[in-house]
C-alpha cells in the first residue's frame, strides 16, 4: 500500500501539510548548526501568524479556524527560517505581520495576493533593520557570501580557508541546503511542486557563477556549487519560488521566471550591498507574473 505521505495531495489544504511537513528536518538542521534560537524565532512566528489569521477572519466575519488552510504556517516558518538567531526576538513576529498581514490579508486573502507573504515580510525588516538582520555570531563572525563579497584581493581557495566556509558552501549554511535539497526533492516526487521552477532558479543562479567563476581567481564570485549551498537557495528553489499562488502558470514562463529570480540573486550576491538578495528577486519576479500571465491570456487568445 502507497503511504500517505508519498501519494500525491488530493487537496490544498494537503498540500500545504505536505510542505509544512518538509519544512521541519530543515528546521531541525538549522536549530543544529545554529542553535536553539531558530525554534524561538519559529514558535514566534507561529504565534503572531496565528493572531494576524485569527484577526483577518474576525474582521471579515469568518468563523475562527486559525491555520485550516496550512498556508499561513509555511509563511511564518520560512520568515523563521530566513532570521538569523542573533536577531532581536521581535523581528520574526513583525516580518510576519507585514507577510500575512499587508502582503496577503490586505489583498484579499489567500491566493489574492501578488507577492509572496514570507519574502515579503523579510525583506520589509531586512530594509528597516539590516544591522538587526546580519548573520554574525562569535564563532563564524559574518557569512561566507559576506566574505567573498569582501574578501579583497584573495583568491576563492584563500577565502575558503576562514571559518565561515564549509566544505562546499557557508559553514552550517550548507547543511540547511541540503536538508533543503532533500526536503525539495520529495516534494518534487510526490508532486507537490513541479520540477521546471526550481530547476530554473539553479540554472539562473549557476549558469553566470561558472562564466565568471575562472578557476577561482579574486575575480571570481565563487562556483555554482558556493552559490547553492550558500544562504537560502534551496529553500527558495524549492519552497518560495515555487508557491502556487505567485508563480506564474505557464512552462514557459516558469522556466522566465525561474532563471530570472536565479541569475538576480547571483546579482546581487556578486554586486550589491546586500549579502544575499533572494528575497529581492523572488520579489521582482513576483511583480513580473501578471505581465507574463496577461501574454499568456492574449496568446491563447482568452
Amino acid at each position: 500500500m502507497t503511504l500517505s505521505l508519498l501519494a500525491p495531495p488530493a487537496s490544498s489544504e494537503a498540500i500545504m501539510f505536505r510542505v509544512n511537513a518538509a519544512l521541519v528536518p530543515c528546521i531541525a538542521t538549522a536549530t543544529v548548526a545554529f542553535g536553539a534560537l531558530t525554534l524561538a524565532h519559529c514558535a514566534l512566528a507561529l504565534v503572531a501568524g496565528a493572531l494576524v489569521e485569527g484577526c483577518a477572519r474576525a474582521a471579515r466575519g469568518l468563523p475562527l479556524r486559525v491555520f485550516a488552510d496550512g498556508a499561513a504556517p509555511v509563511t511564518c516558518l520560512l520568515i523563521a527560517l530566513a532570521i538569523p538567531p542573533s536577531a532581536p526576538l521581535w523581528i520574526a513576529p513583525v516580518a510576519v505581520l507585514v507577510g500575512l498581514g499587508l502582503a496577503r490579508e490586505a489583498y484579499g486573502g489567500l491566493g489574492r495576493n501578488v507577492f509572496n507573504p514570507a519574502m515579503a515580510g523579510y525583506a520589509a525588516v531586512l530594509v528597516a533593520w539590516p544591522h538587526a538582520l546580519a548573520w554574525v555570531d562569535g564563532q563564524t563572525g559574518a557569512t561566507a557570501l559576506d566574505a567573498l563579497r569582501f574578501r579583497g584581493a584573495e583568491t576563492v581557495e584563500e577565502a575558503f580557508r576562514a571559518a565561515t566556509f564549509g566544505v562546499v558552501g557557508g559553514r552550517g549554511f550548507e547543511w540547511v541546503n541540503a536538508a533543503a535539497l532533500a526536503c525539495g526533492l520529495y516534494l518534487v516526487l510526490t508532486r507537490v511542486v513541479h520540477w521546471r521552477i526550481p530547476l530554473a532558479v539553479l540554472l539562473g543562479m549557476g549558469l553566470p557563477a561558472l562564466a565568471l567563476h575562472d578557476g577561482g581567481s579574486s575575480e571570481s564570485f565563487g562556483s555554482p556549487l558556493f552559490h547553492w549551498f550558500s544562504g537560502a537557495t534551496m529553500l527558495g528553489a524549492f519552497f518560495i519560488a515555487t508557491d502556487p499562488v505567485t508563480a506564474p502558470r505557464s512552462a514557459w514562463h516558469q522556466w522566465l521566471f525561474g532563471i530570472g529570480i536565479g541569475a538576480v540573486t547571483f546579482l546581487i550576491r556578486a554586486t550589491g550591498a546586500y549579502p544575499d538578495g533572494l528575497a529581492f528577486a523572488v520579489l521582482l519576479g513576483n511583480l513580473a507574473v501578471p505581465a507574463l500571465d496577461s501574454l499568456q491570456r492574449r496568446g491563447s487568445g482568452e
